[in-house]
């Protein structure tokens, strides 16, 4: 039974990580931006590679947003693509564009400096980062302008939802990031640790000049959103917030293939090993051995009939000790109905981020046609 008891001691600790997450995020209250007048001038920057099919659905969703045309200017950074990226921004007649391109191609942190092109070229003392594959709603620059305004905040993380069509793989991804989108607006809201997700920030000028922006982290291929929280969290700790709030979702498509999905979360895990801020370093090394020992507990019941109590404890423990938190994240997305499958992936993501979090720190990877690492 020492395996058993092994197990019961590790999940009551990974209990009280969730619960931790789970109070955080309840007590994290919506925000509204109803009254607000607009005054604020901002700049929505977008760097796109190899975006033809995917950005007129931005750009039209940009055209129709309910904040005053004349107060938002939109820029388009072509990352040097190789269809008709620039073709689409060029053309789309409802909006004005302007379209840039970087001076010099980069192998390694390539939207880093298409970014950077973009906000050079911002006329915006408040900056809005979307990617061309994303659809926000109508009150999207209006809220986020709204919060930054109320709450003097200065870099803003916000919420991203995937969309799904029903097959397993979608569920599967729409699970683990409404996960992870979870973890991300608890730790932001209890000071925790630096999370966010560059399809939807926004951060201030001011504060972008002042870290000396990409800087220092400039040599890692990823890491445009979290490695810049953190540099703009040392300098203005009250300054980075999370925006809880329906109105400012931003809503993406999935990976189509489960090879473009291992692809895309490997590129994410990638920059865990360049994290300056070491409370979630060890959050997540914390996180990747609970799993692990799922593993291990697998092989140990080859040898003990034991072994396999203990994976079936696990399992359930497991899963009830996330459902609750999953569950109130679920519901902020309107997606409770994606909870009937939560507990028939557990073994699955268990597997998956074994792997990934493995292969991550690994050899390099392909991206958009580019080889890096």
């Amino acid at each position: 039974m020492v395996w058993v008891a092994a197990t019961l001691f590790l999940l009551t600790g990974y209990a009280f990580l969730i619960r931790y997450y789970d109070g955080h995020f309840k007590k994290l209250p919506l925000f509204s931006a109803a009254g607000y007048e607009p005054k604020t001038f901002v700049s929505v920057i977008v760097a796109a590679r190899n975006e033809e099919s995917t950005l007129p659905r931005l750009l039209q969703a940009l055209s129709a947003q309910t904040y005053p045309p004349e107060l938002v200017e939109i820029i388009v950074v072509d990352d040097f693509s190789t269809d008709g990226t620039a073709t689409a921004a060029q053309t789309f007649s409802k909006v004005h564009i302007t379209l840039i391109q970087p001076e010099v191609a980069a192998t390694q942190s390539s939207k880093k400096r298409a970014i950077e092109a973009g906000i050079k070229r911002a006329k915006g003392p408040l900056l809005l980062i979307t990617d061309a594959d994303c659809i926000p709603g109508p009150d999207w620059i209006k809220t986020m302008v709204a919060f930054h305004e109320k709450k003097e905040a200065v870099f803003i993380a916000a919420p991203v939802r995937f969309t799904h069509d029903g097959s397993a793989l979608q569920i599967f991804q729409a699970l683990d990031f409404l996960t992870l989108q979870g973890i991300t607006a608890a730790s932001v809201a209890a000071q925790a640790h630096s999370m966010c997700n560059g399809a939807n920030l926004a951060y201030t000028k001011k504060a972008f000049e002042a870290v000396h922006g990409f800087e220092g982290i400039d040599h890692v291929a990823s890491g445009d959103d979290m490695l810049l929280m953190y540099k703009i969290w040392k300098a203005k700790k009250a300054g980075v917030q999370y925006l809880k709030s329906r109105d400012a979702i931003v809503t993406t498509a999935p990976m189509q293939s489960w090879r473009a999905f291992f692809a895309q979360r490997r590129r994410w895990a990638s920059k865990t090993a360049h994290y300056d801020d070491k409370r979630i370093f060890f959050v997540l090394l914390f996180v990747y051995f609970i799993n692990c020992w799922f593993l291990v507990l697998v092989l140990a019941g080859f040898w003990n009939v034991h072994g396999w109590l203990a994976v079936l404890v696990y399992v359930i423990l497991k899963i009830s000790i996330e459902w609750p938190f999953v569950k109130k994240v679920a519901a902020f997305y309107s997606e409770e109905k994606l909870m009937q499958f939560f507990p028939f992936f557990q073994p699955l993501h268990i597997l998956y981020t074994i792997s990934v979090g493995f292969i991550s720190q690994a050899g390099a990877y392909e991206w958009k046609g580019r080889k890096t690492k």
